[in-house]
């Protein structure tokens, strides 16, 4: 497979369930200032975050011509109530779709991993570029859940 490190896209869930181990539902839910997000609320973020890469694979994959979708993070954090929800069902929501989309990746060829479409920013990508993306990304949030957990002890 054309530089897909399949191992490192499936532990991403094991890296943030390790990052949470141990804390406590307000250390979870605490929110370094109002705009902030809370440690839960960007586990809740990854698994939008997601869901929005799983369609742009697979609209790629069908052929479209249209831009790839942009989606509101902050909007769809806070319009989901992350912060009511429990931590497990997220994490276990975060974990079906990994593995359902690393499935999907597995069957994939190297032809089709280099089909592109368009994203909103109006670059050219393709899906082997999403899924690398999407792996930097939640190594970003693993910082920011560790400096929120950090700050949490702070205070």
């Amino acid at each position: 497979m054309s530089e897909i490190n399949l191992e490192a896209l499936l532990n991403t869930h094991g890296q943030l369930v390790n990052a949470v181990q141990g804390l406590s539902e307000e250390q979870l839910k605490w929110k370094p200032s109002p705009e902030a997000w809370s440690v839960q609320e960007v586990v809740s973020h990854l698994v939008d975050h997601s869901f929005v890469i799983s369609f742009r694979i697979r609209d790629i994959l069908a052929g479209t011509s249209a831009q790839l979708p942009a989606f509101g993070q902050e909007a769809w954090v806070s319009g989901q109530h992350s912060n009511r929800g429990q931590l497990s069902d997220i994490l276990d929501a975060f974990h079906a779709i990994l593995e359902y989309n690393s499935l999907l990746i597995e069957r994939l060829s190297d032809e089709e991993l280099e089909k592109t479409g368009v994203n909103f920013k109006g670059e050219t990508v393709s899906i082997k570029t999403i899924i690398q993306g999407f792996i930097r990304h939640v190594q970003g949030h693993l910082g920011q859940i560790e400096r929120t957990k950090q700050a949490a002890v702070a205070v």
